[in-house]
C-alpha cells in the first residue's frame, strides 16, 4: 500500500499532465480521486490549464460529488504515474474507474 505523500505526487503528476493538455483549455470541473485502500478521497479543482485547490478529505455519505471521479487503490495510482500500468487496460478490468458526465468521457478521452 502507498503512503498518501507518495499519492499526491502521483496525482499531482497526472493532474499536471491533464491540465497541460490542449484538450483541457476552457474546461473548469472538480475533481475526486477516491483511494479505495486508504479510505481517503483527493478533491481539486480543474480550471484555466491548471488543478488547483487539492486537499485530502476522509471518504464518506456527506462526501459532495465531484464532476469528474477517479476511483483506485493507492498501488494502482503509483503504477499509473510510474507507467507501470496503462490507463485503458485498468479502466477495461475495472481496477481504475472513471465517472463523469457525458460531455466530459468524451472530452477526457482524448486527455487519457
Amino acid at each position: 500500500m502507498a503512503t498518501m505523500d507518495q499519492c499526491l505526487t502521483a496525482l499531482r503528476g497526472i493532474l499536471d499532465d491533464l491540465a497541460a493538455n490542449p484538450a483541457a483549455a476552457g474546461l473548469d470541473r472538480s475533481l475526486s480521486c477516491r483511494l479505495t485502500d486508504l479510505d481517503q478521497v483527493v478533491m481539486g479543482r480543474l480550471a484555466s490549464g491548471a488543478v488547483r485547490d487539492v486537499h485530502v478529505v476522509p471518504h464518506g455519505p456527506d462526501l459532495a460529488k465531484a464532476d469528474i471521479r477517479l476511483t483506485m487503490t493507492s498501488d494502482d495510482l503509483v503504477a499509473l504515474t510510474a507507467g507501470e500500468l496503462s490507463f485503458g487496460p485498468a479502466w477495461a478490468t475495472g481496477r481504475v474507474k472513471l465517472e463523469a458526465g457525458l460531455r466530459d468521457l468524451l472530452r477526457l478521452r482524448k486527455l487519457l
